[in-house]
């Protein structure tokens, strides 16, 4: 009987393993799918000579993330790759924003927008360097983050202070008005917060879309080496150097709970694997507490409080193997990792609107991976993988184009939303679709297929919206990993601080379990230590 079961082998389930065979446990990671990985995986299902990401591509955050560098996966043969520039925005007119490694570069492409937006960029930036470390401390440990959250409190103040708490705040939109007079910084802001589910005028979207690029200009958006799975593959393989096991193709199907606890879980194939000290749950919010719990187990006002949960936007991924470079009209694109396709600000804020209105967009905001630019091992020299994805509603009422498309995700519904992705690359990189030698479509349910974890399509485990976020996160009051049932542990990108890879939510699971099976002794002093640390009592 190991120590502890974790369910699903995601990044974050794979990091709640290490994390618990690190501190001696043994662990069994049971996956529902024939490989581990669940959204960090790549194959080569679009040409045999060209790797393709399932989902996932692009890691700024698992390149900031104190949890993953404390893993050392390079040990374990991760490697990362860059792409010559970050990020590109291109417009039709030829004009394009770039965001770079290189601060100076970066603010060199914002001022040929305006020559005032170069400095307004740095002025940013120099704001990032001072709150940095400890926003990505309260980012990345449990919530309430206090020692994080009051050191935080002190540089905000440095920083001006509310001034500063309200920019955060503020939709992305207006925060782009109010620091550069050009369109380049603007973009480079709001697609960012459209990489979650965050439209231009969402509260809070200018504060996580000055995040994503912040993180972006520091750390780039690295891939790994050879596929997103080898990300996967180092998490794996430091696992099992530590005694730890995953098995795939086990669906578990309930959570056993006996004398009020979590002490095992049930597969599809009828096998009871129990566990010793905790279940850790890296599923998605919906399907602990609405599936695998027994609702007989679970507070009447959490499954009242299930009922309000919201997911993030549907995704719609297509994957090419591309004869040649993507012929970007503005050359500056053709070195970005990512690429941007919305033709401003208006037109994202329509796309958006079209999202809210439960249609499917007619001009759909596309963000663009170039992966060979990005990794040269991806693909022959001279030629390109490439995806694209874009959002769309979950429950769609009309097509905002003119084809019909219904919602249902027939064949006939992916081809015609796909050949509408490509005429909007098509608008800024004319000539793109004579390149295409193969494509592969993900719709929703596809996606889903793949992985349980991204319901109707969701990647990130629920909105970021800031009625979801923090102590909202999954539900009011829900905030840590700890849940209504003793030792059971909710491990998914569903708990604070959300989706993404940076492996948060497992490692915090990971050390809410280890702190609850504490000899006695030690877990009085444990929660001595916590109480201090509320307190602002010096330790």
């Amino acid at each position: 009987m190991p120590d502890a079961v974790v369910i699903g082998a995601g990044p974050n389930g794979l990091v709640a393993a290490n994390l618990l065979a690190d501190a001696g446990w043994s662990v069994e990671v049971l996956e529902e799918q024939p490989e581990p990985g669940g959204a960090v995986r790549h194959d080569q299902g679009v040409d045999p000579a060209f790797v393709n990401d399932l989902f996932s591509s692009f890691y700024p955050l698992a390149a900031a993330s104190p949890v993953l560098a404390g893993l050392r996966l390079q040990d374990h043969g991760l490697r990362w790759s860059h792409a010559p520039s970050v990020l590109a925005h291109p417009l039709t007119d030829g004009s394009c924003a770039v965001l770079d490694r290189d601060l100076d570069a970066t603010a060199a492409s914002l001022d040929a927008f305006d020559p005032a937006d170069g400095d307004a960029w740095r002025r940013l930036h120099e704001v990032w360097e001072g709150l940095r470390p400890d926003l990505l401390d309260a980012l990345f440990t449990p919530f309430p983050p206090v020692r994080a959250t009051a050191r935080l409190a002190l540089k905000l103040r440095a920083a001006g202070g509310l001034r500063m708490a309200r920019s955060l705040v503020l939709p992305v939109r207006r925060l782009g008005e109010e620091e550069f007079r050009g369109h380049g910084g603007r973009l480079l802001l709001a697609g960012n917060a459209l990489h979650a589910d965050l439209a231009p005028e969402s509260s809070g979207s200018g504060g996580f879309g000055w995040l994503m690029a912040m993180l972006g200009q520091t750390y780039g958006f690295p891939v790994p080496a050879g596929g997103s799975g080898a990300l996967t593959s180092a998490l794996v393989r430091r696992l099992e150097s530590r005694g730890g096991r995953v098995r795939c193709g086990q669906r578990v199907t309930r959570v056993v709970v006996r004398g009020g606890r979590a002490v095992g879980v049930r597969t599809a194939a009828g096998d009871a694997v129990r566990a010793r000290r905790a279940v850790l749950a890296d599923v998605s919010v919906p399907a602990l507490y609405g599936e695998l719990v027994e609702p007989e187990h679970l507070p009447a006002q959490l499954l009242e409080d299930l009922r309000r949960f919201q997911w993030d936007f549907a995704t719609f991924k297509v994957d090419w193997a591309l004869d040649g470079p993507v012929p970007w009209q503005a050359e500056q694109a053709s070195r970005a990792g990512t690429v941007h396709l919305s033709d401003g600000m208006d037109e994202l804020t329509r796309f958006a609107a079209q999202i809210a209105m439960r249609q499917v967009p007619d001009r759909p905001f596309t963000i663009f991976g170039q992966m060979t630019t990005s990794d040269a091992t991806r693909s022959p020299q001279g030629t390109e993988s490439a995806w694209a994805y874009t959002h769309i509603p979950h429950d769609i009422r009309s097509d905002a184009g003119d084809e019909g498309i219904t919602g249902d995700w027939s064949a006939k519904d992916q081809e015609l939303f796909a050949d509408r992705v490509e005429r909007q690359v098509e608008r800024f990189a004319p000539g793109f679709r004579d390149l295409v030698r193969a494509r592969r479509v993900l719709a929703p349910p596809t996606l889903e297929a793949m992985d349980g974890n991204l319901t109707g399509g969701a990647i990130n485990g629920g909105t970021t919206a800031m009625h979801q976020q923090l102590v909202f996160r999954p539900l009011p009051g829900t905030g840590r990993p700890e849940t209504p049932v003793p030792g059971l542990f909710l491990a998914s990108s569903g708990a604070h601080p959300g989706g993404g890879v940076h492996g948060a939510p497992g490692s915090n699971a990971a050390r809410a379990a280890l702190r609850r099976n504490l000899p006695p002794g030690l877990a009085g002093a444990q929660r001595l230590l916590a109480r201090r640390d509320r307190t602002g009592t010096r330790r």
